[in-house]
């Protein structure tokens, strides 16, 4: 190795050094602005994504199914004030009849009511 590389190679680890030691490396600083804020917090929302989800079935009384779990019937989640609530991730939503073939889906919310129209077909 020639003593060029050598010295060009030390050179870079010292000012590695001193710019590690000057604190450099440690982060940006905190901006405070209206905009800095704001986008702070769709951040923070990003990370607690909820949803409800409304539910319009065909038969109104089929079984929902949220993560394996029942949750009612669809009439119970067809709106007003109430849809299925929904928290954080990716979920399974199923419903079934007696009688029909079973409807799978799979919703993530992003903190807004979304709407599901389901026609089960029956069994012949």
């Amino acid at each position: 190795m020639s003593s060029s590389v050598w010295t060009r190679g030390w050179k870079r680890v010292a000012l590695g050094l001193v710019v590690l030691g000057w604190g450099c490396a440690s982060g940006p600083e905190r901006v405070e602005s209206p905009a800095a804020e704001q986008a702070r917090e769709l951040l923070r929302a990003r990370r607690f994504r909820q949803g409800n989800l409304l539910l319009k079935c065909e038969p109104e009384d089929a079984d929902v199914y949220l993560d394996g779990v029942l949750q009612g019937v669809c009439t119970d989640f067809g709106g007003g004030p109430s849809g299925l609530q929904v928290g954080p991730g990716l979920h399974r939503i199923d419903v079934q009849k007696d009688g029909h073939w079973p409807y799978t889906t799979y919703y993530e919310p992003n903190n807004a009511r979304a709407g599901l129209t389901i026609r089960l077909k029956p069994k012949e």
